[in-house]
């Protein structure tokens, strides 16, 4: 996972260089608190705040409070509308004990870039310590709270 966001961000910043700035500036004024019961929509300044700065390290690390999954996803996209009810339920069911945030495609292609996300919907699951773990495509209930309880809380 390191040499895969060392050359990804290489070429991200070559690529996209200041993209999402309107949406960075938007963005730095929120916060996620430890009992938030909702998925966080999040541009790119969130992520560089709240989960990895990939401008400034190469090396993975997690600079979250809490276990996070990231659903990737668009608004056109037929499985990503039905595991965004899913989503909501989990984010109610771990609160204060995981982060769920959602990023859309269209919107934030260069942390689409990151993750490589050439279908959706792409769930990044991401543990306090250790690197993170995709899982693409569509899953029931069980299967997230499986992955949850087992990769994320373990």
């Amino acid at each position: 996972m390191k040499n895969i966001l060392a050359g990804i961000t290489l070429a991200l910043v070559c690529a996209f260089g200041h993209t999402a700035h309107i949406q960075a500036q938007n963005s730095q004024n929120k916060k996620v608190t430890a009992t938030n019961s909702e998925v966080i929509q999040m541009d790119k300044a969130m992520f560089l705040k709240e989960v990895f700065n990939y401008e400034k390290s190469k090396d993975w690390k997690y600079q979250g409070n809490k276990p996070a999954i990231i659903d990737l996803y668009a608004d056109w996209c037929g499985p990503c509308r039905q595991v965004a009810p899913i989503m909501k339920e989990l984010a109610k069911e771990y609160a204060g004990k995981i982060v769920i945030y959602k990023v859309n495609v269209d919107k934030q292609r260069e942390l689409a870039s990151l993750f490589n996300a050439t279908s959706i919907p792409l769930f990044v699951f991401i543990p306090m310590k250790g690197e993170p773990q995709l899982m693409r495509g569509a899953a029931d209930k069980d299967t997230y709270k499986k992955a949850i309880d087992s990769f994320l809380l373990k």
